[in-house]
């Protein structure tokens, strides 16, 4: 005969009770309700459409129509409050019973910048290039996304720009446009290289919104990958302060849009012997005369090395 102690018996009925609370209960439910209380409630009697918007708006609808936004009927998926004109106006009923009336609809040109923002983010605010918008530069300094984006008239039909890159960043970084012009300088204005390139305009974690290869490394190894590395040897700089440590990223007066017209003068900068200096002083050989005032001449491989501590080729 089978004989079960006291304690177990105690222990097994203990854990058939919670089991038989818990269980009864599948981890759906509760998730689908959470998700059910978020879903706002639409009443559809506020919505009349995008074609009775059209009745008054027709020049105004027949350049919408040609916009991704009519094309891909924005998100249909989500009922009438993500559809059409209302999806961005709000719903209209009140607007038409009133007979046009504007104060009875949403005007994106009258709210303030980031009321703007935060209504095109209700469909915007997924993926990587929008998820940072709220800390942007753009955000907190009232730049809103109509500033840049143009839903009912774009002149790019991409991205529903106002205008074409570069003349679209300049409108607000004129200082910018001169180092464009600059002998030596990235192609920018001849169509090759855009802003957007380097720079995320809707926000990032890193310095001035740059963005960031997909090993997160600087963003020009997108481009010239070949000093990605990694090396050996590594020149320090490269790695702490980046490329601007040495060139000017937009246009420069110097070969390789170095900031400074002498190399010799721009690795004096951090190789000049002090008492608690971290890097190595100038060697007392180098006696700065003509044949030394390019360093580059005998450190050719100066952004890092396989071979060579003081990266000699």
């Amino acid at each position: 005969m089978l004989r079960i102690s006291l304690s177990t018996a105690l222990l097994f009925t203990v854990g058939w009770l919670v089991f038989a609370g818990a269980g009864l209960m599948t981890p759906a439910e509760p998730v689908f309700a959470q998700q059910s209380q978020n879903t706002p409630v639409v009443d559809l009697s506020e919505y009349v459409g995008s074609e009775v918007c059209q009745a008054c708006h027709a020049e105004t609808f027949a350049h919408f129509e040609t916009t991704p936004h009519w094309k891909t009927k924005l998100d249909a998926r989500r009922g009438p409050a993500f559809q059409g004109c209302e999806a961005c106006h709000g719903p209209g009923a009140e607007h038409v019973a009133g007979g046009g009336d504007p104060t009875r609809i949403i005007n994106p040109g009258e709210l303030a910048p980031k009321d703007v923002s935060n209504r095109c983010l209700g469909c915007h605010e997924y993926g990587v290039e929008h998820s940072n918008f709220e800390r942007s530069q753009h955000n907190n300094n009232n730049v809103s996304c109509i500033a840049c984006h143009s839903p009912h008239n774009p002149k790019q039909p991409q991205y529903l720009l106002r205008d074409s890159q570069p003349g679209l960043c300049y409108g607000c970084h004129v200082e910018k446009r001169a180092d464009f012009s600059k002998p030596f300088r990235h192609r920018v204005n001849e169509q090759l290289v855009k802003c957007t390139d380097c720079h995320n305009q809707h926000g990032g974690f890193l310095t001035d919104q740059l963005r960031a290869t997909a090993s997160q490394d600087a963003i020009c190894f997108q481009c010239h990958n070949e000093k990605a590395g990694p090396f050996v040897f590594e020149h320090q700089p490269v790695k702490t302060e980046g490329c601007v440590a040495c060139h000017t990223p937009h246009g420069s007066s110097n070969p390789r849009l170095l900031k400074r017209s002498q190399v010799n003068l721009l690795c004096l900068e951090c190789h000049t012997l002090t008492v608690d200096s971290p890097v190595p002083g100038i060697p007392s050989f180098h006696n700065q005369a003509q044949k030394y005032q390019s360093c580059t001449l005998c450190h050719t491989s100066i952004h890092g090395s396989n071979s060579s501590n003081v990266f000699f080729k």
